[in-house]
């Protein structure tokens, strides 16, 4: 195979593929020039005259040719499909890798859940490059479905699947010196692996900690002064655009050509129908574009980048030897796909897939589909005992962002307990331990969600998974986790005391192995459904509420141990004494 593409290269023999007059994105030079690519075996093997050396030519004048896109840090299963569905429903977009996170499905189901996610990737022509979750569960102190350990991670370096260690969220871990947090960044450095970080809110000091422990990316940047402290620090800063978290045009301003080759695009969570609406990184590319960003900068961002970040060899770029993974574009600032190549092969033409790949055999073993372990829960359960006092810490909801802030505020009360109030926007939420039957039951106050019927409910909820329900009135949020128990995890909506939309996610709570038109049907219903509770909710309510747990993300979050304000890193009480505590 090496001497036919050596052969291609030097014209000896005809190269199976050769694209005329092209316009080639050069993402080393960040620049672009006119030229034929000739494409064997499935590899780039010449750029310059190739016209009449191919077994087959495609005319591109005025067409485009750029590298395939790699989304730096993606959690599969926030789009609620399998990795199968996920690559059907990304490579029309251009996305022909991505670096995932499976701690999602980790914090439910550990080192098989893992390798159910590596082997159901293996099924399709999507590169996915699996990153082993450092933090299952993110925290010690709330309760996920598995503990995995470095004994438990190390062997899995050896898996041909696994390119690194995942977003190291728990930095008390990494800033105390912890045991086992010190083995399992010891043992990715043996490997040779890539490491993530996860520093938001951090200062200089916790950076230098992080890039010391050879922490070398970080998604959770937000701001342009935050983007030039990690690039200075060597840190690869993976500029984030998804469905929840929208940081792009607040970092843009800091983004140039020189610091651009430390810079990645990533979408960290991405919703279904975001996904197949506005697509995987690609997004990320058009929308720098537009703002400004040289065209051959953000598809470098996009692409080399990623793979140099991640050390992978041969990809990102159109480049002789490099793999042949590419897509042709009509119009660059508005990045326009027409068609998308995967190793010299045709996957994707005019927005569709072309062979589709069954999502139904997933190989999900059984457990798997039976993960979803509630107790009987009545009023009593759910009420908040304000102990005589009348203000109350409360979670507010800061739409386009996972950072929720902490507010303190006076709350209406019944019998000494606290009385929701959809006109004070004060509505009950509680987090359901699921996993394994301990009946931890945690409750607060969230702000910001603007339901004025009904509960919601869901199985996703960040970063152990438990169960998380909001409600205007305990009865429909008993409801809602009655109804949860019968599906066995996913989405669901009530009101006045029936079910009127659901979306079931029959793989750990968290998954379907349905088709993506399936669950975008149902999730248009639950938008929907949503809309009439919740007519002045400008945002998603379903992906906010699943952030609401996410006790590494600051505020004010709750999780199934209790309310936990993240900036003392402590358990909180609900009622507040005194206003200056």
């Amino acid at each position: 195979m090496l001497k036919d593409r050596i052969l291609s290269a030097t014209k000896k023999i005809k190269a199976d593929l050769v694209l005329v007059n092209v316009n080639v994105v050069d993402v080393f030079s960040q620049d672009v020039f006119t030229a034929d690519v000739a494409v064997s075996n499935g590899v780039f093997t010449g750029i310059g005259d190739y016209t009449g050396h191919g077994k087959t030519e495609i005319d591109c004048s005025g067409k485009y040719i750029i590298p395939g896109l790699i989304d730096a840090h993606a959690h599969i299963e926030s789009t609620l499909v399998t990795p199968i569905e996920y690559s059907n429903t990304s490579l029309p977009h251009g996305v022909t890798g991505v670096v995932a996170d499976p701690h999602e499905i980790a914090n439910v189901c550990g080192v098989d859940g893992i390798e159910f996610m590596i082997e159901n990737g293996k099924n399709v022509p999507m590169d996915f490059y699996f990153m082993l979750p450092s933090c299952v569960p993110a925290t010690s102190f709330e309760n996920a479905g598995c503990t995995l350990t470095a004994k438990d991670l190390k062997p899995l370096y050896t898996n041909p699947g696994v390119f690194g260690l995942a977003e190291v969220m728990d930095f008390p871990a990494v800033l105390e010196g912890d045991v086992d947090m010190m083995a399992k960044l010891e043992d990715a450095n043996r490997a040779g692996c890539r490491i993530d970080g996860h520093g938001a809110g951090f200062g200089d000091d916790q950076l230098n900690a992080y890039a010391v422990a050879n922490i070398r990316t970080d998604h959770e940047c937000d701001t342009s002064q935050g983007l030039i402290d990690r690039v200075r620090r060597g840190i690869y800063t993976l500029v984030r655009e998804g469905t929840v978290c929208k940081d792009l045009l607040k970092m843009l301003p800091a983004i140039n050509e020189k610091n651009a080759p430390m810079l990645c695009f990533s979408t960290d969570d991405k919703h279904l129908d975001d996904l197949y609406d506005n697509g995987g990184v690609d997004e990320n590319v058009r929308l720098a574009i537009a703002n400004g960003l040289n065209p051959a900068t953000a598809i470098q961002m996009a692409s080399l980048n990623a793979a140099r970040c991640y050390k992978l060899e041969n990809v990102g770029a159109i480049a002789p030897g490099y793999i042949a993974d590419f897509s042709i574009v009509s119009d660059l600032h508005t990045l326009t796909i027409e068609e998308v190549y995967k190793k010299g092969r045709l996957v994707a033409k005019d927005g569709e897939i072309i062979n589709r790949v069954d999502p139904g055999m997933h190989g999900a073993p059984d457990t798997f589909v039976s993960s979803v372990h509630l107790p009987e829960v009545n009023a009593d359960d759910l009420a908040i005992d304000m102990g005589g006092c009348t203000m109350a810490n409360i979670i507010e909801v800061v739409p386009g962002t996972v950072v929720s802030n902490h507010l303190v505020e006076e709350v209406e009360q019944q019998n000494g307990k606290f009385s929701i109030s959809t006109e004070k926007d004060h509505l009950k939420i509680a987090v359901i331990e699921r996993h394994n039957n301990l009946g931890n039951i945690a409750r607060g106050i969230v702000k910001g969600l603007q339901l004025n019927d009904g509960a919601i409910a869901t199985t996703i909820a960040h970063d152990s998974h438990n169960l998380i329900v909001v409600g205007t009135n305990d009865a429909d949020m008993i409801a809602a986790i009655s109804e949860m128990r019968k599906m066995q995890g996913g989405i669901v909506v009530v009101r006045a005391g029936k079910v009127i939309s659901s979306l079931k996610l029959e793989i750990a709570g968290l998954i379907t192995a349905r088709q993506a038109g399936d669950v975008m049907n149902d999730l248009e219903q639950l938008q929907q459904a949503v809309t009439e509770m919740a007519p002045n909710c400008l945002f998603n309510p379903f992906l906010a509420l699943s952030f609401m747990s996410l006790v590494v993300i600051p505020h004010l979050k709750i999780c199934d141990s209790g309310l936990f304000d993240v900036s003392s890193f402590s358990f909180i009480d609900v009622p507040v004494s005194d206003v200056n505590d």
